[in-house]
């Protein structure tokens, strides 16, 4: 995120001049009406800052916001004006993960956006894991929408079956054991640990795993980096597993929660380590009219803060696992769970969901303690040969209703 930033004069930021008639903007109290990732909003929204998502106007928005005669220099300059914008409010947000790589002014541009160069040159590969992730949906979701508009997955969501509850069945079975509710999740691989499971079937694993006593499944869907797919999620719902369904996916535009739903998804993931505030706000609603719950991560003091802040939020995972070095620290829950933000989730009767590293029932035991009432655990069960006796071992006990 650090790679770019405003020019400043007199100490002073200079306005960014957007004249897209699709992108209202009035810095301060905002209220936005714009194209979001190729496609309009459906609702207005209200904030205090605009998004951060790839609200690239097209071609014919922005040639008549400038009289009908834009150049497509011209809409290449205002494109790249609106990505820098993005990066600026990212930042503003502690928000360290960069959307896309850094790329230079187009040719002819002057304005309000400089590079600033660290050690001499642009930073232009992922600093971690996270961030390269991120650059690559953000090329494949692209690539997924020219295969599957928006249009036809609205008519496919239509005629998708009903939700289930996803809030509703953790709180279930935090009350039925007296432990947090599980959400198994079914995951082939991880860029950290390689091949969880070599003789890999999803169906077969999620059966185990509801037989075991899992209240939800979360199912891997990114192919690259985890061996997942779209197609786990469509036949797990397809062979009638009852458990509610999260799709974990790294969303970066609107256009993936349709996909999601459509494919049979009962909740969606939400990264605050790549969303913006008002991103995360669009998207919960987006999920509510779509019948989806909505799992917001968060993995440190600063994001847990900044997710407390937003309205309408039920389930929060905190993700004990390090962006930077991927090291593991389930102390990470107790912290965040501490003080001002343990009162505000009491609060609000937020759900949290204890993420990564979890093992044994002493690791149960202690995010339980720390005011965890879910948990989301793969590698330690999915790479069992009886997942249903993984799912025993890791609570110390039968959680099963038989």
């Amino acid at each position: 995120m650090d790679a770019l930033v405003p020019v400043q004069s007199a100490g002073q930021r200079l306005p960014l001049r957007l004249v897209s008639p699709s992108l209202h903007r009035c810095i301060g109290s905002v209220s936005i009406r714009r194209s979001v990732s190729g496609f309009a909003m459906d609702t207005r929204i209200s904030s205090r800052s605009p998004s951060q998502f790839t609200i690239r106007s097209q071609q014919s928005d922005l040639k008549e916001s400038l009289g009908g005669v834009a150049s497509s220099s011209d809409v290449r300059i205002k494109e790249w004006e609106v990505d820098m914008y993005q990066n600026e409010l990212a930042i503003s947000q502690g928000i360290r993960i960069r959307r896309k790589p850094p790329s230079k002014a187009p040719l002819g541009y002057s304005g309000p956006f400089e590079l600033r160069l660290l050690n001499g040159q642009v930073a232009d590969s992922p600093s971690n894991i996270l961030e390269e992730i991120t650059w690559f949906k953000d090329q494949e979701v692209s690539r997924m929408k020219e295969l599957n508009p928006l249009e036809a997955l609205k008519k496919a969501v239509e005629n998708a079956p009903p939700t289930r509850d996803f809030v509703g069945a953790l709180r279930m079975a935090h009350q039925r054991t007296g432990f947090p509710g599980l959400i198994a999740e079914v995951k082939k691989a991880s860029p950290s640990r390689g091949i969880l499971k070599e003789n890999f079937d999803p169906v077969e694993i999620a059966q185990a795993y509801e037989r075991g006593g899992a209240a939800c499944l979360s199912v891997l869907t990114d192919q690259k980096y985890f061996k997942g797919g779209f197609e786990n999620l469509e036949a797990i719902r397809s062979a009638g597993v009852k458990c509610p369904l999260l799709c974990k996916e790294f969303v970066v535009d609107p256009w993936q929660i349709y996909y999601a739903r459509s494919k049979g998804a009962d909740a969606v993931l939400l990264i605050a380590a790549i969303l913006t505030d008002l991103e995360i706000t669009y998207l919960l609603k987006l999920s509510k009219k779509l019948g989806l719950a909505a799992l917001v991560e968060v993995h440190d003091e600063r994001e847990m803060g900044r997710v407390l802040g937003i309205e309408g939020i039920e389930l929060v995972g905190i993700n004990n696992r390090s962006l930077e070095t991927f090291k593991v620290d389930i102390s990470n829950t107790k912290k965040l769970l501490e003080g001002e933000h343990g009162r505000q989730i009491r609060e609000k009767d937020m759900i949290v969901v204890g993420e990564s590293g979890l093992f044994t029932p002493d690791d149960i035991a202690y995010v339980q303690a720390a005011g965890v009432k879910a948990v989301l655990v793969g590698e330690s069960i999915v790479k069992q040969n009886d997942p249903e006796k993984g799912i025993a071992g890791l609570f110390g006990r039968n959680i099963s209703q038989t």
